[in-house]
């Protein structure tokens, strides 16, 4: 478990370093998991046994941590908390920009889960 925690965050400091130095608008965690995201892609087909007992381990540890997601809420919420003013001031845009990017996702979603459901099963007739 500490071996894939150690990957999990180095792939974190790597997606902050591009973040950093190309001044990039999207956060480095999100870069980092893409990057991950890519190597497991990448690595896909390999044959070597530790690069399959590490990408089963990072699963299971990415699992795990994501049962403990709930707690990483609370800085988020004593930040809201702290700029509260500013939400006063700012409530309708605030209000908006959560009202659209909600439906923006929930159409993403919906159209990203009927292409792989489409992709899924014109793989299952090939076999």
């Amino acid at each position: 478990m500490l071996k894939s925690i150690f990957i999990i965050f180095l792939f974190q400091l790597i997606g902050e370093s591009i973040q950093k130095y190309f001044e990039i608008t999207i956060p480095g965690p999100v870069i980092g998991l893409i990057l991950l995201l890519f190597t497991f892609i990448l690595l896909k087909r390999s044959t070597s046994i530790f690069i399959k007992k590490t990408k089963e381990e990072i699963s299971s540890t990415s699992t795990y941590i994501t049962s403990y997601l709930s707690l990483l809420f609370v800085p988020i919420g004593v930040g809201v908390v702290m700029h509260l003013s500013y939400l006063e001031k700012n409530y309708i845009e605030v209000l908006g920009v959560i009202f659209f990017s909600t439906i923006f996702t929930i159409g993403f979603t919906a159209v990203l889960m009927e292409k792989i459901n489409i992709y899924l099963k014109k793989n299952a007739r090939k076999k």
